[in-house]
């Protein structure tokens, strides 16, 4: 698949960019400008609807190369390939990696094992917007005869933030007389509340589990069909016209007595975080319909097309991956701030979160061996002005560097009064503030007491990207995610690290099932567990 490649830290590019940093860590993002007047022009990118301008980050054309030789020497491009033609690059649980196939147009071919996965994911889409269709024309009738007019996805992780994050951002796109709820937490008080307005004879659950064995997905999923039959008469055929699964364990779902004509399949190449455009967005599909959620499609897809035929010096989530890259490993960069100004998109950082630190949050090689650099680093933000009067304070005078991901648009779905141009102004000034600051000099020729300058003084020389893009469509809302994606398999192929793998979930779940036996049974926690834990088991018992 691939060949083996020298440890990072010793590959060449790498040295001379250790070296390179050396002589420009100094460099100030104003001493750039002022060098290259044209930079703000030059250093942009544009593609899938989306226009990038990285002028504002501390790299000169040098670095650029220098980063892109890194990706050449990385095997970058093999690796892509490698994706896309369905290999299996999912080295720790040998499984190919193609969520890229749940956007393809019906003309393309991917085989894995012998078979094209496309006709298959073209026959699930076919299917969710033939249900999508029936619920939201009324159609699909629950067990009394009433149409469906809630509709509550219940699932965790992946199989929860892609939905959550596609609803809100898509809201503007939806049947408004339909209501949708979002159910991930064990917590017994996230299902309550959702449930706690609601008819259970108008109300139609979603319950996304691969296996239908998820511990928190299916505690959820057995009390919803509780909550169901207590307000539909305990007649136990009324859980097939209230319930359908995203699954692929035909078994689990006819048990639990869900109509298995209304189980919608997805596969092992789908990784959860990497799901959201497979049935797993069902709930998206019937908030939104069946033609934006395919143009949706459309946008993952234009980029995908992008990502692989793009040269590097003009691709977007290289660049992006890159750019994460450097100063994550050479400036010590712990954090990427995503700040999108468009409330819509306020659960976009959320999701991102999943996205790209279970991808990357990892510290052993592909080939098995302890990494020698950082690797992924934190994401985290807020929607719009609403960080401004929070987070932004330690962004700008902090001690800390924290590069940012501004997004915008050019035109508001909700056009009032100065509202957009007021939100937009912000974007431009927050990017130029970081990036040039306030000198002491400008701050005393305002008139500033000297013992009060020093507070006042802006250092400048933070580095961000802006995102923009004409208006938050279903397409674009796609470009935007398949951008940040790649940029996470590009950072990933730096690092030779598996970006599909998430073995880091799994121990506190293992050790978790052993301890629920512990609280619901009489003896008291087991001598095996630290004294730390046994004590919180046996304390947590004596006061439940």
């Amino acid at each position: 698949m691939t060949t083996k490649l020298a440890p990072l830290s010793e590959r060449p590019s790498w040295k001379a960019l250790q070296a390179h940093h050396d002589t420009i860590q100094a460099t100030t993002l104003k001493q750039l400008f002022a060098d290259d007047p044209a930079r703000g022009e030059r250093l942009t990118a544009e593609a899938a609807g989306i226009f990038l301008d990285y002028s504002k980050n501390r790299v000169t054309d040098e670095t650029l190369g220098l980063l892109t030789k890194l990706a050449e020497e990385s095997g970058l491009a093999e690796r892509i390939n490698a994706m896309f033609t369905g290999e299996k690059i999912n080295i720790t649980e040998n499984r190919a990696v193609l969520h890229v196939a749940l956007r393809a147009p019906k003309s393309e071919s991917i085989v894995v094992d012998g078979e094209d996965v496309v006709p298959p994911v073209h026959a699930v889409l076919d299917k969710m917007a033939g249900f999508a269709d029936r619920v939201r024309s009324g159609d699909w009738k629950g067990h009394t005869g009433k149409r469906i007019r809630n509709v509550v996805n219940i699932g965790i992780g992946g199989s929860d933030l892609g939905p959550v994050m596609a609803y809100e951002a898509l809201k503007h796109y939806t049947q408004r007389d339909l209501t949708f709820r979002f159910v991930s937490n064990v917590d017994g008080t996230d299902f309550a509340e959702a449930v706690q307005d609601l008819n259970a004879d108008e109300t139609l659950f979603l319950v996304a589990s691969k296996t239908f064995t998820t511990l928190e997905t299916m505690t959820n999923a057995h009390s919803a069909r509780d909550w169901s039959l207590a307000g539909l008469g305990g007649d136990e055929k009324a859980v097939a016209k209230h319930f359908v699964a995203i699954s692929t364990n035909a078994k689990e779902v006819a048990k639990f007595g869900i109509d298995t004509a209304n189980m919608f399949e997805f596969w092992d190449w789908v990784g959860g975080r990497y799901s959201m455009d497979s049935a797993i967005g069902l709930s998206t599909m019937v908030a939104i319909g069946s033609d934006n959620f395919r143009a949706m499609l459309d946008g993952f897809h234009e980029m995908d097309v992008h990502f692989r035929t793009t040269p590097f010096e003009k691709n977007l989530p290289v660049l992006m991956g890159l750019l994460t890259v450097w100063y994550t490993d050479f400036f010590d960069a712990q954090t990427v701030a995503i700040l999108p100004y468009e409330q819509y998109l306020k659960r976009f950082p959320a999701y991102l979160q999943q996205l790209t630190m279970e991808s990357n949050g990892k510290h052993i090689t592909l080939d098995g061996e302890h990494v020698t650099t950082q690797t992924g680093p934190i994401y985290w933000g807020e929607p719009g002005t609403n960080g401004q009067h929070s987070f932004y304070q330690l962004i700008h005078q902090g001690t800390r560097l924290i590069p940012c991901d501004f997004i915008g648009f050019y035109k508001t779905l909700n056009p009032l009064g100065r509202h957009h141009d007021i939100l937009m102004a912000n974007v431009f000034a927050q990017a130029e503030a970081l990036a040039f600051g306030k000198t002491a000099e400008q701050v005393k020729a305002e008139g500033t007491a000297d013992w009060l300058v020093p507070h006042r003084v802006f250092e400048g020389n933070r580095p961000s990207n802006v995102l923009l893009a004409d208006h938050l469509t279903p397409k674009v809302l796609g470009s935007l995610i398949a951008l940040y994606e790649h940029a996470v398999f590009t950072q990933g192929t730096i690092w030779s690290i598996d970006s599909f793998d998430q073995w880091g979930v799994e121990l506190g779940k293992v050790l978790a099932q052993k301890i629920i036996g512990e609280l619901e049974g009489t003896d008291g926690a087991a001598s095996t567990h630290d004294t730390s834990t046994t004590n919180l088991i046996n304390r947590y018992k004596k006061n439940k």
